[in-house]
């Protein structure tokens, strides 16, 4: 034990089995920063436990494996505690190359909310690095520890001379969801397998980006997080690799399996700058979604302890006194954070901020973001302490702040989420009413209209503004569009869950057969129907986002639920973009450059009188299930847009175009490629125009 404030000699109980040859100088240090941080002659080392009482640091010396025999330092109480946070320091460590962890033992009174177990080895909630297995889904490793380290030997990485953000503002913004080891692990990639899957693997498809069109991408969990831990025990799912990785061990540390090679984590780390620097060169953003509501530690049934849970669960975690201490679960996870908690709260913003200051990102979507609206009893707040916060935060407000604005626990706040004039939420509702209107459900026209009106009837109110919502048919989870038109009913099989799992309810259609098909007719409505969505998406007020794969039609063959494959089912399949799948590619790519040349899809503020003429005086004939209307631009270059979502051709009246303007056909969906869409018009339309089944048309006014 540390008997002196004073730098001392310890000589550990453990000597015969510590790594080095001589003690350890080691003294009680200092209680912040929390985590692993550099001082003179040192590495300092610091850890908020409320409960804890008792505290050792473990540490693995360079070329020691994570399961080997590590030095173990006791903290004592009376020395290496101020308030809750347990600090020592050592002196002489290597200045990167160190594994450490913690282990930590309390009370043990169950129905109190402790989970102390001093028999594991506890990932530092504020490590910076996470060490684990080196290749992704590695499963002779699947037993790997996960422990933190650190570096303070590379040099700062070189942001360059001339770099910048890119700064787009939100009204102009397209958004691509993608994972970034399913965009290049694929074969059909083209890359050497020493980068597929990779951080790097993404800079190589930058050119696919800019050719689609898009100028920001929303990264699916980057996060440490453990592909393999549905393999640690037999169950039914035992058979998957967790791809999407919404499993989050660590806050601060990059997925070190993305990293090239096998690198590890600090090549992880340098790898993720340099692709945001690549990205940002490109006019390209970088959104991070972020899974704050849950870790990777379970439930209390099969409990995964890798960190929080054994440093002190009553905090990090929402437990259910009423029942005997149970763990609340809002996040369908097992477990859910008490992001409300003030010690949470700075561990969520210090994480925020990090990716900010240290990895230069853009912005950040919530995963499940009413979660953080549950105070630490589990019930919802009306003002909640963490939202405010990231709003208000002087570096986080300057980041695009998106929320996932409902949870598991039935707490849904599409168009309510507490916001203060800063939150964007991802508009659920947007997407179940333009798959309704689209698909040819009835009832549905004035929904759509204000649908792609900019949802003023759910963001008009106090400073809030069109791009508050963020506008998607298609997410990660879901039908991908391909299959939202050729499915109606999820097909979850290999799931290993006995199709239990995933949503029942998807509002999809399949066109008249289920699945893959060879009938002509049944593509071409396919087709059709992909190219209205992503036009409809791509008019609509807000900001658009769109599913990695949906520009060359991928499928998951109806599995609406696909997070644990890490197989074709989720991998990019480069190889059909080159086939009759580009012709999808190419609508897609013009459609998004066309929104961007045209202000009057990308308003400030919401649409007037004087920015749109709806075409129709029927709005309350519940069989109608034809659109039509007109967004004025102040220089004459209007533009005209019709919906028919009926299975018969209706013949539209073509208002008159503005003085000295004449309309051209740049948009007829059911038209084949290269004529559904013709970026400079096609002229000659007369005063009516007819409008196939199941299709859209798009006229621009021009001298």
């Amino acid at each position: 034990m540390l008997q002196s404030s004073k730098r001392s000699l310890i000589n550990e109980e453990a000597a015969e089995r510590s790594e080095l040859n001589v003690p350890m100088k080691v003294s009680p240090g200092q209680a912040f920063p929390l985590g692993a941080s550099e001082m003179e002659n040192g590495i300092n080392f610091a850890i908020f436990s409320q409960h804890a009482t008792a505290v050792m640091l473990c540490l693995s010396l360079p070329g020691r494996r994570l399961d080997s025999a590590a030095v173990e330092l006791t903290l004592d109480p009376q020395m290496n505690r101020t308030g809750d946070i347990w600090h020592i320091f050592v002196e002489d460590l290597p200045r990167h190359g160190v594994l450490y962890g913690y282990r930590i033992d309390g009370p043990r009174e169950w129905k109190q909310g402790h989970r102390f177990d001093s028999s594991v080895v506890l990932i530092d909630p504020y490590a910076k690095l996470v060490e684990g297995r080196r290749f992704f889904g590695d499963s002779k490793d699947k037993m790997s520890k996960f422990l933190g380290t650190y570096d303070f030997t590379s040099l700062p990485f070189d942001w360059g001379e001339n770099y910048k953000f890119p700064s787009i503002p939100e009204k102009d913004l397209v958004i691509y969801e993608m994972n970034v080891r399913s965009f290049t692990a694929d074969e059909s990639s083209g890359l050497d397998p020493d980068i597929r899957g990779s951080y790097l693997g993404v800079i190589e498809k930058i050119p696919h980006l800019l050719e689609l069109g898009i100028n920001a991408v929303e990264l699916l969990p980057v996060f440490e997080f453990d592909e393999l831990e549905f393999q640690r025990r037999p169950n039914p799912r035992d058979h998957m690799i967790n791809t999407w990785g919404y499993s989050t061990i660590n806050f601060f540390a990059p997925m070190s399996r993305y990293a090239s090679s096998g690198g590890g984590s600090i090549a992880a780390s340098r790898e993720f700058k340099e692709m945001v620097k690549a990205l940002h060169a490109a006019g390209i953003e970088v959104i991070l979604d972020v899974v704050y509501n849950h870790t990777n530690e379970a439930d209390d049934k099969n409990p995964y302890t890798t960190s929080f849970r054994g440093i002190d669960n009553k905090v990090y975690y929402m437990v259910d006194f009423n029942n005997n201490g149970q763990l609340l679960n809002f996040s369908g996870c097992g477990n859910t954070l008490n992001c409300n908690h003030p010690v949470v709260m700075e561990l969520i913003l210090g994480s925020l901020r990090h990716w900010v200051t240290e990895y230069h990102v853009d912005g950040f979507r919530f995963d499940l973001a009413s979660v953080l609206c549950r105070g630490m009893d589990g019930s919802p707040l009306n003002a909640p302490p963490i939202i405010k916060a990231i709003a208000k935060d002087a570096t986080l407000s300057r980041c695009k702040i998106i929320a996932e604005p409902w949870d598991c626990g039935g707490l849904y706040l599409v168009g309510k989420f507490p916001n203060w004039d800063k939150w964007a939420e991802w508009n659920g509702k947007y997407r179940d009413d333009i798959r309704r209107f689209i698909k040819g459900d009835q009832g549905m026209k004035g929904s759509f209209a204000t649908c792609v009106a900019g949802s003023s009837d759910l963001y008009k109110v106090n400073k809030r503004k069109p791009y508050h919502s963020v506008n998607f048919v298609i997410a990660h989870d879901g039908f991908t569009l391909n299959d939202l038109v050729s499915y109606n009913i999820k097909h979850n099989e290999a799931n290993g869950e006995g199709g239990k799992d995933g949503s029942n309810d998807n509002l999809s259609w399949n066109c008249g057969f289920e699945g893959e098909t060879t009938d002509a007719n049944v593509k071409a409505l396919r087709s059709r129907q992909m190219k209205n969505f992503h036009m409809a998406l791509m008019i609509s007020q807000g900001i658009p986002m769109m599913l990695m794969g949906d520009e060359y039609g991928h499928t998951r063959y109806g599995n609406n639920n696909s997070y644990g494959h890490d197989t074709a089912i989720n991998h990019f399949q480069w190889r059909l973009l080159g086939s009759g799948r580009s012709n999808q590619f190419r609508f897609f790519s013009e459609m998004i450059k066309f929104r961007q040349k045209h202000s009057v899809f990308r308003k400030e503020n919401f649409l007037s009188e004087n920015d749109v003429t709806w075409h129709e005086d029927n709005w309350d004939n519940y069989e109608s299930k034809f659109l039509a209307f007109t967004l004025h631009d102040n220089l004459g270059g209007d533009i005209y847009m019709a919906f028919n979502a009926h299975d018969y051709f209706l013949r539209a009246i073509i208002p008159s175009p503005p003085q000295k303007r004449r309309w051209f056909r740049v948009v007829d969906t059911n038209l084949e490629s290269p004529d559904d869409f013709v970026p400079e018009g096609v002229p000659g339309i007369e005063r009516t125009y007819n409008i196939a089944p199941y299709s859209s048309i798009l006229l621009e006014a021009k001298p």
